[in-house]
């Protein structure tokens, strides 16, 4: 009479696969650099080093008495009257915009390409002379505006007459 092979009892699980001490020294090694990496960018990191900067948005709390810088951009029109270029006008949004300030400030032609894009969506619009990027400092006292504001103008760019 044949015998039937053997089946493995499937009750009982595998034996675990064991790291070999190579291994588990590499796997230590990797965690202590991602640890180090972690605490040395809580202690002197900043946001551009997130993950492993701490993301002070969350992380750390504004001075009370200190300004709020409030960033925004204008077009102007030839009776000096401001235009706002806001996100919704010229389908960009804040924080888009605000994260490029340094590019703007060292190319501020760009500003052109919003003024474009507004005019694009808004057709009857009145004519655009120039385009300004105005930072307003709102000064606050015990985290409560004052009603004092300071504007800068970061960068100004002046749109060429088409001839029309």
């Amino acid at each position: 009479m044949p015998t039937l092979p053997t089946v493995a009892d499937p009750r009982t699980e595998p034996e675990p696969l064991q790291l070999t001490p190579a291994g588990r020294s590499w796997r230590l090694a990797a965690a202590g650099i991602v640890l180090a990496l972690l605490l040395a960018g809580t202690v002197w990191g900043d946001d551009d080093e997130f993950p492993f900067g701490p993301f002070r948005m969350y992380s750390t709390r504004a001075d009370p008495n200190a300004a709020v810088v409030s960033t925004r951009t204008v077009a102007l029109t030839p009776t000096g009257e401001e235009v706002r270029l806001s996100g919704g006008e010229v389908g960009l949004r804040r924080a888009e915009f605000e994260g490029q300030l340094d590019r703007l400030q060292d190319e501020p032609e760009l500003l052109g390409l919003l003024a474009d894009a507004y005019v694009e969506r808004h057709p009857d619009a009145p004519e655009l002379v120039a385009v300004q990027v105005i930072q307003r400092r709102f000064q606050l006292t015990d985290g409560r505006q004052t009603g004092e504001f300071t504007d800068r103008v970061l960068v100004e760019h002046l749109l060429e007459d088409d001839g029309a």
